[in-house]
């Protein structure tokens, strides 16, 4: 019996070409249109992926009865408008980061998944990276015990080219942010989703190396219900680009990670600390394009959340990451701008 496939669209052709590239490599989709505004892109499309459709026109997109699905891969301030068109259209939706750039803007994506029953879900690809499976168990099991302290920071360069290509990176009108919101929403998603709910943030933002509009460094200090604290740096003025660390300090031990590499492993409970640390970096320290035997079938990054979404539409379930989880970090985002243009702590109900 032959086996369903999804028929699967890209709207914006920057990113969404590593979109296009899972569905277009997806044994349960077909990638049966792109559109784009770019008409570069779109040649480059229709030469890389074998009889693809074309347009320029969303309105066109929507009327192609073949499409069920489309990756929403646009400027930020424009996910919101174009993921509610589809829906209300009667499209599936899968929404890049961030899910747009202020709260209230991101909850009517939720609001229109609910109101008309489409399916939708959010690129927050970070949740899925090997090294992070072990950690959050470790969490929730209890082994790394009550959580003290967390470190995040996202250390990364970007030049000025970066920001004048296009003409909306690092403006609040089409980016909503700049370090932060752009190049660091995975790691704020990846915080909240491994320590919790946030109860206050107190920060500090600054443009140091850029010509832009919102901000290239942020530094933030943040307050969780569960009583733990974390830091979180950003910046894109780490020349050449350093690292993202996750590091988090429990009563029953430490962790530490560089992006998907696992960099230090302590339980207190281990009976023999410095072997289960030496097998634990064995496996899950070379990253994901390192993944031990077991995770060999496992996707990352794009084609892991692709190919989650179109499992979910065929299977008929929710995507790993809904909307309204990914509205955590937007809100955690657009706290800190409040505080750091403020002067003052930003708390949440």
């Amino acid at each position: 019996m032959t086996q369903r496939k999804l028929g699967y669209a890209v709207l914006g052709l920057g990113i969404g070409m590593a979109h296009a590239d899972a569905a277009y490599a997806s044994d349960r989709a077909d990638l049966v249109a792109v559109c784009d505004l770019d008409e570069k892109r779109l040649a480059k499309a229709q030469k890389k992926y074998a009889g693809v459709t074309t347009y320029t026109d969303f309105e066109e997109l929507l009327k192609d009865d073949r499409v069920e699905c489309i990756s929403i891969c646009l400027p930020s301030a424009m996910h919101a408008d174009f993921a509610v068109r589809a829906m209300e259209a009667g499209k599936h939706v899968l929404v890049e980061k961030p899910l747009d750039i202020t709260p209230d803007r991101a909850r009517l994506i939720e609001e229109a998944r609910v109101r008309t029953g489409m399916t939708c879900g959010v690129v927050h690809q970070n949740r899925f990276n090997v090294d992070m499976y072990p950690i959050r168990e470790a969490i929730q099991s209890g082994r790394l015990g009550r959580l003290i302290l967390g470190t995040f920071g996202v250390k990364w360069y970007r030049d000025q080219a970066y920001y004048d290509n296009g003409g909306w990176r690092g403006t609040w009108e089409m980016d909503g942010g700049g370090s932060l919101m752009n190049q660091s929403v995975h790691t704020v998603d990846l915080m909240q989703w491994l320590m919790g709910e946030v109860a206050s943030v107190t920060s500090h933002m600054g443009i140091y190396n850029h010509e832009i509009k919102t901000e290239d460094t942020t530094a933030s200090l943040i307050t969780f219900k569960s009583g733990a604290s974390a830091t979180f740096v950003s910046t894109t003025c780490a020349y050449p680009g350093i690292s993202t660390e996750i590091m988090l300090y429990g009563t029953g031990g430490s962790i530490e990670a560089d992006a998907d590499c696992l960099k230090t492993w302590k339980m207190i409970d281990s009976p023999d600390e410095d072997a289960e640390e030496a097998d634990m970096l064995t496996r899950y320290g070379g990253g994901n394009l390192a993944a031990i035997p077991e995770d060999a079938a496992r996707k990352f990054g794009h084609d892991h959340v692709v190919e989650d979404m179109i499992a979910a539409v065929l299977d008929g379930r929710d995507p790993e990451v809904l909307p309204a989880d990914a509205l955590k970090a937007v809100e955690i985002v657009c706290a800190v701008y409040e505080s750091a243009r403020t002067g003052k702590t930003v708390y949440f109900n």
